[in-house]
């Protein structure tokens, strides 16, 4: 359990300012922005969905997206969290973090909440981000948001998520996270770890659909070279760190693995709730 006895908005809020703060390869974070998004766009739309997490019990999952995309609209003029929301607002209603647990979650999903989502995707399309642009929104909503995800898992590695339980968050990212952190990592240290490793494993969905499979699967593997020379030299890790961090931010920071950032955000949170995840450094 959360030993600090913080409220879930308010660690929804501190789990975007971690992730964003952390200086992910390819990603804005405190001392990178892009032209139209910023770091301070990110802190403000974390600080915006916090209201919507504390009234999380009197949501569905889908009413807790749409609400949170709905207060990320009210406060800053571009998208920066419909994917990490995606991944909170079941991981919001679980008793546990496994997959038979979230499994029960998902399984009650219904035509509301395939309502609720198609409306946040469309207003995350609206705001310029479109990090879900595999689904058809331009459709109606469909009567099982499940069936929604499964015909975009192929594609989108979060849609992914809501078919198989979250194995996915839980076994590449909360596991590793979590086991970096027990063995004395720094918690910044251990998001960017976790960040290369998991991106080593999953060529991220946001890549693949901005440049092609092709250039996400390029990312994966040189982030792979990232986690093996971590595994060799401190040096030859740093060096190799910085060299993915330039190839990400080329092309206009097409390449952004935001959808790998989106899963470090949602390891954050799950850490923060379950009490392992230290928030005095």
């Amino acid at each position: 359990m959360n030993m600090v006895q913080q409220s879930l908005g308010q660690m929804a809020t501190l789990a975007c300012l971690l992730e964003v703060s952390a200086p992910k390869p390819g990603n804005v974070h405190r001392g990178a922005d892009f032209e139209d998004l910023t770091f301070y766009d990110f802190q403000t739309s974390a600080v915006a969905i916090g209201p919507v997490f504390d009234q999380a019990e009197k949501y569905r999952v889908g009413g807790i997206v749409l609400a949170a995309l709905q207060a990320t609209q009210a406060a800053v003029s571009t998208n920066t969290n419909l994917g990490l929301t995606l991944l909170m607002a079941p991981l919001a209603k679980t008793t546990a973090f496994d997959k038979v647990a979230m499994q029960i979650v998902l399984n009650d999903l219904n035509a509301e909440d395939a309502q609720d989502v198609y409306q946040a995707i469309a207003l995350a399309g609206a705001g310029g981000l479109g990090q879900v642009e595999s689904m058809d929104v331009a459709a109606a909503a469909p009567e099982s948001l499940l069936e929604a995800m499964h015909a975009a898992e192929d594609r989108d590695l979060i849609a992914a998520q809501y078919g198989n339980g979250f194995v996915d968050l839980f076994a590449d990212a909360v596991g590793p996270l979590r086991e970096k952190l027990a063995v004395g990592t720094i918690l910044t240290e251990a998001i960017v770890e976790t960040h290369v490793q998991f991106m080593s494993r999953h060529p991220d969905s946001l890549i693949a659909r901005k440049c092609g499979v092709e250039i996400a699967e390029e990312a994966a593997r040189r982030a792979h070279v990232v986690v093996d020379a971590g595994a060799q030299d401190l040096d030859l890790y740093v060096r190799e760190l910085s060299e993915l961090d330039f190839w990400l931010r080329s092309d206009g920071h097409r390449r952004n693995p935001g959808t790998t950032a989106d899963f470090m955000g949602a390891a954050i949170f799950v850490g923060l709730i379950e009490g392992w995840l230290p928030t005095g450094q």
